[in-house]
């Protein structure tokens, strides 16, 4: 039986558990929650890899890379995509919170108010980047710190030649070995993913939904849409590749963004599953992955513009043509570097409902309404974040001839 366990596909074995999460919280209601401290190992083991895989595979892909001009090429190429594909993004969720009205009718005055933390200017976020000290940014897991390092070391490395040849062969094995612990972590993900799924079917219900079913339905549909008309677009007529064989190769990471709902924790299998099962090789995987989970935010984008429609919908605030552009171009400039933790996207309201004259104490209450149902649409737009991460680093992975294609058509193996 142990031996049929392993020989099954992860995802099946992951979509097995989360299926019988769903079971066992329904059946033992709040008493499911005992369970969740498997999850919680589960979650401090991937957040325990997450620094060291990014800060040694990043800098063993940029000196992979051979050239400071690869390396500009494939940032330029990132940076664009992820910005044209959040402009897709939250147009989608826009056009359809426009079409369905769901704040129309629908008070929230009964949410009970929530004091938000104040919102980081944009200016402040980007300077942040800079780590004024590079180890207490490794130790503290700033990601997009980390990055920043990683990069330049990677730069240096590759410049000084063959005299940083022992510190570029310690970073080549270094990534081998934090890969194959991530490796050993993944077979732990069915019995977190149900620990994790059995807790919030157990305290939130299936039927949490119920009272914010208009809202639910906008944002679900908007998340479905982008799937499969942006991501499935790119892979098959932007890249030629079959579009089915990408979605079936990427289940593992969205299995795990699903029930983990944060795009941090799920990056050592979104890395894992982009060299093991699409082809794509270390330089480009090391280093978009990474910043797509810090800078991709395309299913909080949805989330948020729609939320900001259904609440100009809810307080009978008009909206014109300008106020949406408003809406557009606030909810992408905040999207950019949100924290890729649960619920994170419920405090960039502030800064988008602003634009529409929303009070703080309007947006308090705003998000005290939507607190209790938050979970189940935060797993779903975090598997959306996390299949542009794939997406973007597959179309990125091909411009710059690093994917092997035959391996890409293959079966998964992970």
């Amino acid at each position: 039986m142990l031996k049929k366990w392993f020989e099954t596909k992860l995802w099946k074995r992951i979509l097995l558990a989360l299926v019988l999460g769903v079971i066992v919280g329904s059946i033992f209601g709040e008493a499911a929650a005992n369970l969740k401290w498997i999850g919680d190992v589960f979650i401090k083991l991937i957040r325990m890899i997450v620094v060291p895989l990014v800060f040694v595979t990043l800098v063993s892909g940029v000196v992979a890379m051979g050239s400071p001009s690869k390396l500009a090429s494939i940032g330029a190429k990132t940076m664009g995509s992820f910005l044209l594909t959040t402009i897709g993004a939250i147009t989608i969720g826009l056009f359809l919170a426009f079409l369905i009205q769901p704040g129309n009718g629908v008070s929230i005055t009964g949410g009970e108010p929530q004091v938000l933390e104040a919102a980081i200017p944009l200016g402040e976020r980007m300077m942040n980047i800079i780590p004024s000290n590079p180890i207490a940014a490794l130790a503290e897991g700033d990601i997009l710190a980390v990055i920043f390092f990683a990069l330049l070391l990677g730069v240096g490395i590759m410049m000084s030649g063959k005299r940083a040849k022992p510190v570029a062969d310690l970073m080549d094995s270094g990534s081998e070995v934090v890969l194959k612990i991530t490796h050993l972590i993944m077979e732990v993900a069915p019995f977190g993913v149900f620990a994790l799924i059995a807790a919030v079917a157990g305290t939130r219900g299936a039927g949490a939904l119920l009272d914010v079913v208009p809202l639910a339905l906008t944002i679900l549909l908007g998340c479905f849409l982008h799937v499969i008309i942006v991501y499935g677009g790119i892979i098959r007529v932007v890249l030629g590749l079959p579009a089915l064989r990408f979605f079936k190769d990427i289940v593992d990471a969205q299995l795990v963004a699903f029930s983990t709902s944060s795009s941090s924790a799920t990056m050592p299998i979104s890395i894992a599953v982009a060299e093991g099962n699409l082809g794509i090789k270390s330089p480009v995987a090391s280093s978009v992955i990474p910043l797509g989970a810090t800078v991709n935010m395309d299913g909080t984008a949805i989330y948020v513009g729609v939320v900001a429609v259904f609440t100009a919908q809810s307080f009978g605030i008009p909206l014109g043509l300008t106020d949406y552009a408003l809406i557009a171009l606030t909810t992408t400039i905040a999207s950019i570097g949100t924290a890729a933790v649960p619920s994170a996207s419920l405090f960039l309201l502030a800064g988008v409902l602003g634009v529409l004259g929303v009070t703080g104490e309007q947006t308090a209450i705003v998000v005290g309404f939507l607190l209790p149902f938050d979970r189940p649409l935060d797993m779903v737009r975090t598997t959306v974040n996390v299949t542009g991460n794939l997406a973007v680093c597959t179309a990125v992975a091909k411009w710059e001839n690093e994917i092997d294609l035959d391996e890409f058509r293959r079966n998964p193996n992970i």
